[in-house]
């Protein structure tokens, strides 16, 4: 098993992939580089060959996709995760190894949105998004993470063998970051230089599309992460819509003792049975999740006794 591990996602890379694979190599020459080509047209793959690194393959499409067989295949105490667009230079790269290999953290993400990433990115939308999902999982997840989307981390070997990869695109950061903060794994933050592409170059990232895909990823963790809080919410909103319809036939019905509007009382109390049932709903599902982190903790205790 290497020590360290340099993991290089590529689609349509030619470009950049062997500046990206030599700048790496220099400041970590005792680490295994891999790229795995994600269908690549360009030769990607075959600079990656010349360049003398390990190619492997992933044929479903998609980002995620890339980084579930990255994370099952490799063994290695310390792995490091980068795009190869070039858009991340290789300075930070033995600080945020140290960091694993020293035990002080469990992922350690290159923080973009604090340093040169808003000056340097041309795409006003993306800054846009960045800055929303940042300020969503903050608040829902009550944390401070600076930036949830880099695509420049550092995991530790527990981290990467207990993390159930379901995303399938781009949402595999947001992913990373709420599976790191729900279960109290070890973060930390490190401010990176961020350059955008160079010319010629072009992101596989859509704006609208793979940002609604994060959005409606943030909400399904949520829902599944934190029941409670998200049935409660959702009871809430039944409750008061319950209140609403309700309460002026009640005040009615104690002035005249007459019930006038037998519809809107009956959908008042259909929505007050609703409301019982998604907060019902959701303490039970908070005890699940409760459990589930339990023995998920037992997991990794017991990954660590085995490796």
């Amino acid at each position: 098993m290497s020590k360290i591990a340099v993991l290089i996602p590529c689609y349509n890379e030619a470009l950049t992939v062997a500046k990206v694979v030599q700048d790496y190599r220099s400041v970590l020459p005792e680490a295994k580089i891999y790229v795995y080509d994600n269908n690549s047209t360009d030769c990607t793959d075959e600079i990656a060959k010349n360049a003398g690194v390990i190619v492997r393959y992933e044929h479903r499409q998609g980002k995620g996709n890339v980084v579930r067989s990255m994370f099952r295949d490799i063994e290695a105490d310390c792995y490091l995760i980068i795009d190869g667009d070039d858009t991340y230079p290789a300075e930070n790269a033995r600080e945020m190894c140290d960091l694993i290999l020293e035990g002080k953290a469990d992922m350690v993400i290159g923080d973009r949105l604090s340093s040169t990433y808003f000056t340097e990115n041309k795409r006003p939308f993306h800054n846009f998004g960045n800055k929303i999902v940042r300020w969503l999982i903050n608040k829902l997840f009550k944390n401070n993470v600076k930036d949830i989307m880099t695509g420049y981390r550092a995991f530790s070997y527990q981290f990467v063998k207990g993390f159930p990869v379901l995303s399938k695109g781009f949402e595999i950061e947001t992913e990373m970051t709420i599976h790191a903060v729900d279960k109290n794994f070890k973060l930390v933050e490190i401010p990176v230089t961020y350059r955008d592409r160079p010319e010629g170059s072009v992101s596989k990232l859509n704006t609208y599309s793979d940002g609604l895909k994060v959005l409606k990823t943030i909400m399904a963790l949520f829902k599944e992460h934190r029941p409670g809080l998200f049935f409660g919410l959702l009871s809430l909103v039944f409750l008061i819509a319950s209140l609403l319809l309700g309460l002026p036939v009640f005040i009615e019905y104690c002035k005249t003792g007459l019930v006038p509007r037998f519809p809107s009382l009956i959908v008042s109390g259909i929505f007050f049975v609703i409301t019982l049932l998604l907060w019902i709903c959701g303490i039970i599902l908070q005890v699940i999740v409760k459990k589930h982190r339990q023995l998920y903790e037992l997991l990794l205790t017991e990954m660590v006794k085995n490796r």
